[in-house]
């Protein structure tokens, strides 16, 4: 009987504690990149294609800054920019208008990885504070992801980059690499599962008139009765501005609603050079000596200028 009640008390505790974290954890991360990194292994497809493209269908711009070369074992910081109208609200899984979540992602070279805290320095700790970059997958430590984040305070996001050493790995060479970048703004319109979101257009099922327009606690039914008398009921998500009314008659395919999609993805990409020191001391000494040469060669001349008018005085 003891042993039964502390059973049933250890039960109690247990719920205590986890169901109020399963209602207060935010649901919200389990989104993109979480999708891409459980269904592909590389994201960036042998056409070169980032596969967040497959549920981001819209395409928007996205802009990257890198220095053209960089050092062995040294830090940088790259930026991903990601422009879109702040004042723009996107449709929620709820059906709710919300500001847009914003998403990036770094392909990297082989060896180039995320900079560790240890050899950031304060400036760049304080430009990524607040955001939390991860690497794609332990296999994948070349590749950092970022996202969901706010997109009214991260329109800019920081990557700060560390550099291989080509002595300690001999398989970094002193060359130039491609880097590959993607972002996203707002939602998608498919799911990983291939299913549509409610971010889409929603087209007529039939062609017919339109019986009825029945909103109920969940979605929005629209019922067309086709030329036959069939009637068709069409469900479409709530929170969707719906642009035909009771009695019109409609197309096949014919848009009954809005276009709620106001986010996208776009991709872009740059190169940069590991650059050796000793050829760059060496360039700078080739350039030492050519001063010096040249310098020499002005003094030598104006000597000899002096000369000549002395013995033309004589």
């Amino acid at each position: 009987m003891i042993k039964n009640l502390q059973t049933k008390n250890l039960f109690l505790s247990f719920l205590t504690i986890f169901i109020p974290f399963l209602l207060f954890f935010p649901q919200n991360t389990f989104a993109f990149p979480l999708y891409a990194q459980q269904a592909y292994e590389n994201p960036r497809e042998a056409n070169g294609r980032i596969v967040c493209a497959n549920c981001h269908l819209a395409q928007k711009p996205t802009e990257f800054e890198a220095p053209t070369s960089v050092l062995p074992n040294t830090v940088f910081e790259t930026v991903v920019k990601i422009p879109y109208d702040t004042t723009k609200k996107q449709i929620v899984g709820s059906g709710q208008k919300e500001g847009l979540n914003v998403g990036a992602i770094v392909i990297l070279p082989e060896g180039f990885k995320l900079a560790p805290k240890n050899r950031l320095e304060k400036e760049l700790i304080e430009k990524t504070k607040g955001v939390f970059i991860t690497p794609y997958s332990k296999s994948k430590e070349n590749i950092l992801v970022v996202g969901p984040i706010s997109g009214e305070k991260h329109q800019e996001i920081i990557f700060p980059i560390l550099t291989p050493d080509p002595e300690k790995d001999k398989n970094i060479y002193f060359i130039k690499y491609p880097i590959y970048v993607g972002a996203n703004r707002g939602r998608g319109q498919v799911y990983p599962t291939g299913e549509k979101t409610n971010n889409n257009v929603f087209n007529a099922i039939s062609a017919g008139k339109i019986q009825e327009i029945k909103p109920t606690t969940k979605d929005i039914e629209v019922i067309i009765a086709s030329a036959s008398g069939e009637l068709k009921t069409q469900v479409i998500p709530k929170g969707l501005d719906i642009i035909v009314k009771e009695n019109q008659v409609v197309q096949q395919d014919q848009p009954l609603t809005l276009n709620p999609n106001v986010g996208g993805f776009g991709q872009t990409e740059t190169e940069i050079v590991i650059q050796d020191p000793l050829r760059i001391y060496g360039y700078l000494a080739f350039c030492v000596s050519i001063i010096l040469s040249q310098s020499a060669l002005v003094f030598k001349k104006k000597q000899f200028e002096k000369v000549q008018a002395a013995e033309l005085d004589f």
